[in-house]
């Protein structure tokens, strides 16, 4: 070991940083779409370090044996609550931009060789072959875990290409509902299910006599959960806070003190409204927060001051000209900008070397901050309508079938996704743009961003542009389709609906299993196919889903219109 370790420019004894520095050529990412060349090789697009990328992997390594052994312990009705949580945490702090701190990552790498321990336990006795993850112990140092990323990272050559594609979309699937299963714990709410298929499905992994069709199954499966969870994370949301109504959201300033909250956790945004009541502060949302100012519970603070900024991606310009504290509650954070990196602060399981990180709900070093930061003038702006989700679309279905009937309607286009910062995707803006004014754009997460600020005007008083919510609020969109099939007795995808949708991260894989776990077909995905999906693993999804890249505005609204 000791001569592996210098061989890659570590000391057994030491732990600085640099000697953790890896060898670039040791990375390799592909999970999000912006990884550079089919996948990042020297350092993370996202600005993850090689060696956070070798923990990440190690990590995930490390839940796959947990997962061997719980899945067996469940097998004999024994299962552990800690188990359970800490999967969907692990996987969660692996989604692209949460945690980018070694020294976090470790510590989950820790906690989960303790717990693979509980968890064989658990299991007890077993007459089958143990795989090597379920026997997998940490190494001393950092360092030495480092090594252990690298030998077991995400290129498996021993694996037909096709069975890896599958197997990391299956991964990925269940990274992105790991995220909406931790924000609807956050809140209280749980489901069993959501645990045992995460472990039965890591487990797979880790099972050779397994074949393709083994995997796509799983997949489809994968979609299945996701629903499943986001349905949890709907009625976690909407029973704490109430069902979204159309709430106008400003998109200037008040004069006062002020905070910026980014990332998607109500919780989170309630307990620090709570907390900043009275106090002369000003809240404001930004990225997939935005949506918060549509329920009621949350809308009833008058200093919910409106929403600044627009996308994670542009937030090193944007945060600059904030004067105030800013806060990550869950993915989306970026490698900050000296500018602003003293008034930033992150909480749960978004970590970032260097910056002050809030455990648990005492939010006050973040007060502190904003009320030592000049805060803003009064300076008004334009407002947006945020708070379409199921209910309240629902509330006027008579009137969108009857608009529909009478041709007042012609098509609803289901805008929405993932943004980012890669070229291409300008195409969703002119889409929207160029949508026929007799059609009803539908739109979701941060891809809205791209065009939410224009005017569409309405059709009767029904608003041409629908901002159901966030990511997880595409259950929404799904409850609107399968109500609106209902009432015209057809089936989804008989309907004037379409789905014009970018992908940028897991949770995106995520629901687009869900929605070919639902047999919707025709869908268009871009500004680029995943790397992580190999030509024939492609042609599966084509010839049964009709899945295609998006080409230009003008031709995907002729063709889809005719």
């Amino acid at each position: 070991m000791k001569r592996i370790l210098e061989f890659f420019g570590f000391s057994q004894s030491s732990n600085s940083a640099q000697e953790r520095k890896l060898p670039m050529e040791n990375m390799f990412c592909y999970q999000c779409e912006q990884a550079a060349n089919g996948g990042c090789s020297k350092i993370g697009v996202c600005g993850k370090q090689p060696e956070v990328a070798a923990l990440q992997d190690l990590l995930v390594y490390a839940l796959k044996g947990i997962a061997f052994w719980a899945d067996k312990a469940r097998a004999n009705d024994k299962k552990d609550a800690e188990i359970d949580r800490f999967m969907i945490d692990g996987l969660f702090a692996t989604v692209t931009n949460v945690d980018f701190d070694a020294a976090a990552i470790e510590k989950l790498i820790r906690q989960a060789a303790a717990l693979k321990d509980k968890a064989a336990a658990l299991a007890g006795p077993i007459a089958v072959d143990i795989p090597q993850a379920a026997q997998w112990q940490p190494a001393a140092t950092q360092g030495e875990l480092i090594l252990q990323g690298v030998q077991h990272g995400v290129k498996d050559p021993a694996l037909d290409a096709d069975v890896h594609s599958t197997q990391q979309i299956l991964i990925y699937g269940m990274k992105g509902y790991a995220a909406y299963a931790h924000h609807a714990l956050v809140i209280g709410l749980e489901e069993d299910e959501i645990y045992a298929f995460t472990h039965r499905a890591l487990a797979a992994t880790l099972d050779t006599s397994l074949g393709l069709m083994d995997y796509v199954n799983l997949c489809m499966e994968c979609g299945r959960i996701n629903l499943v969870t986001m349905q949890l994370l709907d009625k976690a949301n909407t029973d704490s806070y109430g069902h979204p109504v159309p709430t106008p959201v400003n998109l200037g300033t008040k004069a006062g003190k002020a905070i910026l909250v980014s990332g998607h956790d109500l919780r989170m945004l309630e307990e620090l409204l709570k907390q900043t009541e009275g106090k002369g502060i000003n809240i404001y949302t930004h990225g997939e927060m935005l949506p918060a100012h549509g329920y009621p519970e949350l809308k009833k603070y008058n200093h919910l001051a409106g929403n600044f900024g627009g996308a994670w991606q542009d937030q090193a310009k944007e945060f600059a000209n904030f004067p105030g504290a800013i806060i990550f509650n869950t993915n989306c954070i970026q490698k900050p900008a000296e500018s602003y990196k003293d008034r930033l602060f992150t909480w749960g399981l978004v970590e970032w070397p260097d910056v002050p990180h809030i455990d648990g709900w005492d939010f006050s070093a973040v007060i502190d901050k904003a009320q030592d930061c000049e805060g803003f003038n009064d300076a008004p702006g334009k407002e947006i309508l945020v708070g379409f989700g199921h209910n309240a679309v629902m509330s006027v279905a008579d009137k969108v079938i009857e608009a529909v009937k009478a041709g007042d309607i012609r098509h609803f286009f289901l805008v929405g996704g993932c943004d980012g910062a890669k070229t291409g995707r300008n195409y969703y803006t002119e889409f929207a743009e160029k949508v026929p004014e007799d059609c009803v754009i539908l739109t979701l997460a941060c891809g809205k961003y791209r065009f939410n600020k224009l005017d569409f005007g309405d059709i009767g008083g029904i608003p041409r542009l629908l901002d159901i919510g966030q990511c997880n609020d595409a259950y929404s969109a799904i409850q609107i389709a399968v109500a609106l099939a209902g009432a015209f007795d057809c089936d989804v995808n008989e309907l004037p609906l379409s789905m014009i949708l970018s992908w940028y991260e897991q949770k995106a894989v995520a629901i687009l299993l869900t929605l070919l776990h639902l047999g919707i077909k025709n869908i268009k995905l871009g500004p680029t196919l995943p790397a992580f999906i190999t030509p024939n693993v492609l042609n599966f999804l084509v010839e049964n889903f009709n899945i295609g890249p998006i080409t230009t505005a003008e031709q995907d609204l002729e063709q889809i219109l005719g």
